[in-house]
């Protein structure tokens, strides 16, 4: 049975909708398939992230995006022939975005290691944009450290630098590190990323639109937004705060280690503070406003699995 997509909103809608069976039905006959052990590498902590959702969800999609780079591919070869140039081509970028804890990183990770078994996308690189915040001294000095992740504690210049010579097909291109244990980045320490097929930019704000001048969204060849209701997302962001306190929290050298010996009711008191304070503020002022950009949405169920697919019409 061939799937039957439907607009999300009515003909008037940017979009097509698939529910999950419908989309699931898009998967190719021969795909590539995750070992159990690649899983676990890639699932986030408390994502849902299983052989059936690979299979149904994710292996559709870094399928349409493998055709997405052909067709760019393609693209460029007949513009330089038009143009009688022999310009390199340059590397498809990916943009994913979407709140702290829905799910982001995992998405970026899983296509990652699924597009770099397609036939022409064998080299596919992953940066987060967490390597672009300012340091936590900047900052402190500009007052706003409890801001971080909003749009104006990134250094938005260096990240457009660093897109922008990926771009160029400039042969190496650096990037700073972030270091979740230090919740800060790591001095002088960089990842070369040279000259990938692909490239996965992921962030809570990469889809925001420009101010004056270019954003970085405008050099994105295709971008996800990884959606789903606030409460759910509060929920995840709660049980993974728990979850990090038992575990990564406890280490002497995490920043929040001072977080570590508070009991069950008063970690969940702060991590609900948290979120209140500043990732919801930040999900409903920046981030989901920047949801209809996408080239494709996908909502998640609260259990963590996609409900749906939204692709924007060509």
């Amino acid at each position: 049975m061939s799937p039957s997509p439907h607009t999300s909103a009515g003909s008037s809608s940017p979009f097509v909708e698939l529910s999950r069976r419908d989309w699931a039905a898009l998967a190719p006959e021969t795909s590539p398939m995750l070992s159990e052990e690649v899983l676990e590498s890639v699932r986030g902590l408390g994502d849902r992230l299983d052989a059936s959702e690979v299979l149904e969800v994710y292996q559709p999609l870094s399928r349409l995006l493998s055709l997405y780079a052909e067709g760019t591919r393609a693209l460029h070869e007949r513009t330089s022939s038009f143009l009688h140039t022999t310009a390199p081509r340059t590397p498809f970028v990916i943009g994913v975005a979407g709140s702290v804890a829905v799910g982001k990183s995992t998405v970026s990770r899983v296509l990652q290691s699924l597009l770099s078994r397609w036939e022409n996308t064998p080299r596919v690189a992953l940066v987060t944009t967490d390597g672009f915040l300012y340091p936590n001294a900047e900052l402190v000095r500009q007052g706003i450290l409890e801001r971080k992740g909003f749009p104006e504690s990134y250094d938005r210049r260096a990240l457009m630098r660093f897109v922008s010579e990926i771009k160029s097909g400039a042969p190496v291109v650096h990037a700073p590190v972030y270091s979740h244990l230090s919740y800060d980045i790591v001095p002088g320490e960089r990842i070369a990323v040279e000259q990938p097929d692909v490239l996965i930019v992921e962030g809570l704000n990469v889809l925001q639109p420009s101010t004056g001048g270019m954003a970085v969204s405008d050099l994105f060849d295709a971008s996800i937004y990884v959606d789903a209701r606030t409460k759910d997302i509060a929920h995840w962001y709660e049980e993974r705060f728990l979850a990090l306190q038992r575990g990564a929290f406890t280490d002497p050298d995490s920043y929040f280690h001072r977080y570590a010996s508070l009991t069950e009711h008063e970690a969940r008191q702060l991590a609900r503070d948290i979120w209140a304070r500043t990732n919801e503020p930040n999900l409903e002022q920046n981030i989901r406003p920047t949801r209809s950009r996408a080239t494709l949405i996908l909502r998640k169920d609260a259990d963590h699995s996609v409900d749906s697919v939204l692709l924007r019409k060509i």
